[in-house]
């Protein structure tokens, strides 16, 4: 008999949706929806792909050697084509595509029209620089607009982009070029981070000095007098497209033509080069976000995160922008200058969609419920939540201040994934920390080490069949690529463990890794955090195994207090009897630290292999993703 992962968390109430969510909703019947997805998957995605503009039509859906797989056989597309073209081609010519504010509340605003002339500029001044499809770009940039442009223009040439996240060192940026071997890297003078000034510029030259296959350097320039250029291999931005003809085609691209290297070490070792492809990953980026999202064509949509990330590449900049949205997008903190700022943004944008992160939702949390109270956020429709499990408590916090009837997307997919694969729809009933169900066209199970599924309770989150964004492989490391297809025979492992209840409903409880084995039970850490976080003291805490004599691993957790809590022994007390009460003697940690900061990963997940190695002696291994 395989062991099971222990459930120990008690699942909370149901949420029904409105009648006017429901009404209003893309899908209105889950069930029947998702049983016809089901019946035929290849049919449902060629249904889907149908809806967005090809050059030319494919002969296959799906092509399938396990665990490889090619998508829209023979077909030929541009995502940019889709994210542009078709909507300058209609009455959304006019409309806008991308609101950008600055960390000091400076504003600027692309029509559809607007971006698309911007894109081709850019498009034709990298075809200037000798640029031919299949060279790579590294993307070094704050959060600006150029971040889109830049992205958006390579791909319509052909150009593979790897955006790096620019908070990242000079080393972590280092490895990423030389892996890829970039012949551009386009970044700025500085970004802006809670009022203080980062020289991006700097740490691109450092990086650069040691990575031969680059040839030229853009840069934008936000201060005055600009930083000076080395030419003629550095070369200032507007310079460089000014003059470009505002007129490019879209290259007509195989669909399995690859559109952008994305690197994630995440919660692991080395970083990774996941590729995603124009063909499929578009077919999946469009379809979720208008299913999930439910978007309209008079929604403003609002996503916190940095497109550095994969949530930015998908939920940022290609998804919402395939569905011809309104998007948000915001430099600098939540909680700088003030922590009202993203829900003064809402107000004053009257954003209707708004996609953020439990850990941005924590650090709200302990700043009260007076902040989100001072701002009208009665324009919001349709929340969400991305990046790591989210525990009851902030959900039930999130819901109660935006209003109290929105509904939260709450979305588990990956890096590799390129889409959501499991996730609420509008108008589904909701539960407080679930994820709830697969989307449509994805079979999705809860099994134990063998793949035997395990019906209601504890095991490995796993994907029984191919799905259209996935990824293609690991650049240069296939044997890394295949190791998610044969972790558990014949399922893609996401490394996730997780349980199924009775309703069919998938709760996340952490990554494989982070199962503590106390005395034989084997216990997901995110039960025993969520659990830590439902006290009124704490409002982040996270959880690791420590070797115990007798018990095989002992629990161990580090917690922040909110905002006027103290650190006493009693304190520590109370919190175990808090997990016991909760969750029953085997959850209780052994060990309390209070902290005032966790190790985390810049997209907010947080990084327990390193406290866990700090706690032992260990080498952490490779942490250029961490934030602190």
């Amino acid at each position: 008999m395989a062991e099971q992962i222990e459930t120990l968390l008690k699942t909370g109430r149901i949420i029904e949706p409105t009648s006017q969510t429901k009404a209003q909703a893309h899908i209105q019947d889950y069930e029947k929806a998702y049983a016809r997805s089901i019946e035929d998957p290849e049919q449902f995605w060629d249904g889907i792909a149908k809806e967005l503009d090809w050059f030319s039509p494919w002969e296959k859906v799906l092509e399938w050697n396990y665990p490889w797989a090619k998508w829209f056989v023979g077909g030929t597309c541009n995502i940019t084509y889709n994210c542009l073209d078709r909507h300058v081609q209609s009455w959304r010519k006019n409309k806008v595509a991308v609101i950008w504010v600055g960390e000091e509340g400076q504003e600027r605003i692309f029509t559809y029209a607007e971006l698309y002339r911007q894109v081709n500029k850019c498009a034709n001044a990298l075809k200037g620089l000798g640029l031919k499809q299949g060279d790579r770009v590294t993307i070094y940039l704050p959060k600006i607009p150029e971040q889109i442009v830049a992205m958006l223009a390579c791909a319509r040439i052909g150009l593979i982009h790897s955006v790096v996240y620019s908070g990242f060192s000079a080393p972590a940026l280092e490895s990423r070029i030389k892996d890829c071997g970039s012949r551009l890297v386009i970044t700025a003078d500085v970004g802006y981070d809670r009022g203080k000034s980062l020289n991006l510029k700097q740490v691109v030259d450092e990086a650069v000095a040691r990575c031969p296959s680059v040839e030229h350097t853009i840069v934008v320039r936000r201060e005055q007098p600009g930083v000076p250029l080395a030419q003629p291999k550095e070369l200032d931005w507007e310079t460089w497209v000014e003059g470009c003809s505002p007129v490019c085609e879209a290259e007509p691209l195989d669909a399995e033509t690859p559109l952008y290297f994305l690197y994630t070490s995440g919660t692991t070792g080395k970083p990774k080069g996941v590729v995603h492809v124009h063909g499929g990953y578009m077919v999946g980026t469009y379809i979720t976000s208008k299913y999930v999202f439910d978007l309209k064509d008079d929604d403003i949509y609002f996503c916190v995160a940095d497109p550095g990330w994969v949530t930015g590449h998908s939920y940022i900049v290609y998804g919402p922008l395939l569905n011809g949205a309104t998007i948000l997008t915001a430099e600098g903190k939540p909680n700088y200058p003030t922590p009202g700022r993203w829900w003064e943004l809402i107000a004053r944008y009257s954003v209707s969609i708004f996609y953020t992160t439990p850990t941005a939702i924590r650090l709200l949390m302990k700043y009260g419920e007076e902040w989100p109270a001072k701002s009208d956020l009665s324009s919001l429709r349709i929340l969400g939540s991305v990046g790591e499990p989210i525990n009851p408590e902030a959900w039930e916090w999130f819901h109660r201040v935006a209003g109290g009837d929105k509904p939260i997307m709450d979305t588990w997919w990956q890096t590799e994934t390129g889409m959501i694969l499991v996730t609420p729809l509008p108008s589904v009933p909701l539960k407080p920390g679930s994820a709830t169900r697969p989307f449509l066209g994805i079979e999705a199970d809860v099994v134990d080490k063998e793949g035997n599924s395990v019906g209601t309770g504890g095991g490995f989150a796993v994907i029984k069949k191919p799905w259209p964004s996935m990824m293609r492989t690991i650049y240069k490391d296939p044997e890394r690529y295949t190791t998610y297809w044969n972790t558990i025979p014949g399922c893609y492992t996401a490394g996730d463990v997780c349980h199924k209840d009775e309703d069919g409903y998938f709760w996340f409880m952490g990554r494989a890794d982070d199962v503590v084995k106390v005395a034989g039970n084997r216990i997901g850490t995110a039960e025993v955090e969520s659990a830590l976080v439902s006290h009124d003291a704490v409002v982040e805490a996270a959880v690791i195994g420590k070797p115990h004599a007798t018990a095989g691993e002992m629990i161990k957790a580090f917690v922040i207090l909110k905002e006027g809590q103290t650190e006493t022994s009693d304190m520590i007390k109370h919190l175990q009897a808090h997990v016991l009460q909760e969750l029953g003697k085997i959850a209780v940690p052994k060990e309390i630290d209070i902290v005032t900061s966790l190790p985390k990963t810049r997209s907010g997940k947080i990084m327990r292999r390193v406290l866990k190695a700090k706690e032992l002696g260990q080498d952490p291994g490779d942490i250029s993703t961490l934030e602190e």
